[in-house]
């Protein structure tokens, strides 16, 4: 794809200054507030099952106040290409039943007991339970895939979805790992979150019948956004709290998750601070105390400051993606969208 003109870049900034508006995600959800009441009427719809278990736990998660992003961008995303049809309805359904159930299948995997501020299913109602009923969300997603009635479709969510796994279990053999390099870091992030992202973006070209080139550029604005998206929660997971992640603070730190501040961190230690962080992901170090003091390390070493940086990189693609496209609400929203994900760190 061509590189956008320079008039139609947009700079992401550091922090937004006190009297500067902070980015929301309030344009896009005003854009797309009229198709996701569509979305929803499909997800309430086809969550059901004759088995009360399953819309019970089901509903749990996906009424627990997530932002519905990933299909939120499906249909921003079809908004911006001129799509008037409403195939991008059950797409955007099918991607959203996709991600909750990687996040059920994710909070078993990781004995999570809190997500978005609330018991998790796996904690209410059982891992077997979660499990099960992720599978459910699964068979629904690609029911909902084949009667958008397009190959190609089916073939980039389907892909997605195995890729999402596959993160899951690249992930999964580098827990505990100190030695984890930020290659197959990146490698596991752009799986498991950036899969789904860029996937959610694309299928609204596909549908729209655009060309490749509008396809390829969807696809790089949801591929770095997701990456900026994810290194951005990995940074807070030291620098925020329960009350505002919607989850423990440190979980990923005692859960022996190396990301990517860890990987600046240790590679810039001293011989204690290395020593400090090979017991810590081991499981040996994971007291509050401990926590505090890795939360020291990475701010000592600016590992959370460059994280951020990475982020910012990461969203900068994301929005000169979208260089290609006419000025309007869609391409303001979209862009607004990635300076949010950033500035939930500030």
């Amino acid at each position: 794809m061509t590189a956008p003109a320079p008039g139609n870049v947009h700079p992401i900034g550091h922090a937004s200054s006190a009297s500067a508006r902070a980015p929301s995600l309030t344009p896009i959800m005003s854009l797309v507030a009229d198709g996701m009441n569509q979305v929803n009427a499909v997800i309430v719809d086809r969550m059901q099952s004759r088995i009360p278990l399953i819309p019970e736990l089901a509903g749990h998660l996906i009424a627990g106040g997530g932002k519905r992003l990933r299909p939120m961008l499906t249909l921003a995303c079809a908004d911006l290409v001129g799509y008037a049809g409403s195939r991008h309805y059950k797409l955007a359904a099918a991607v959203e039943f996709i991600h909750t159930a990687t996040l059920l299948h994710d909070d078993v995997v990781d004995g999570s007991g809190l997500r978005r501020g609330r018991k998790t299913a796996n904690i209410i109602w059982g891992n077997s339970a979660s499990v099960l009923v992720g599978d459910f969300l699964f068979s629904r997603s690609f029911e909902l895939m084949v009667e958008a009635e397009s190959l190609k479709v089916l073939k980039i969510l389907s892909n997605a979805s195995a890729v999402i796994a596959e993160g899951e279990v690249n992930q999964l053999t580098a827990q505990r790992k100190i030695d984890t390099s930020e290659e197959q870091y990146l490698d596991i992030i752009g799986a498991k979150t950036a899969a789904l992202f860029s996937a959610a973006c694309r299928i609204s070209a596909v549908v729209a019948d655009r060309d490749e080139s509008e396809e390829h550029a969807l696809d790089v604005y949801g591929r770095n956004l997701g990456i900026a998206f994810q290194l951005i929660d990995d940074a807070i997971d030291y620098e925020s709290d329960g009350a505002t992640m919607g989850k423990n603070a440190g979980d990923d730190f005692r859960d022996g998750k190396v990301t990517l501040p860890v990987i600046l961190a240790y590679a810039r230690g001293s011989d204690e601070d290395k020593a400090f962080w090979k017991a810590a992901i081991a499981g040996h170090r994971i007291s509050d105390e401990d926590l505090a003091h890795a939360t020291g390390l990475l701010r000592h070493t600016g590992a959370i400051a460059d994280t951020l940086a990475r982020a910012r990189h990461y969203g900068q693609r994301a929005i000169d993606a979208l260089g290609m496209f006419d000025a309007g609400k869609a391409k303001a929203a979209l862009t607004e969208a990635v300076e949010f994900a950033i500035a939930r760190a500030y």
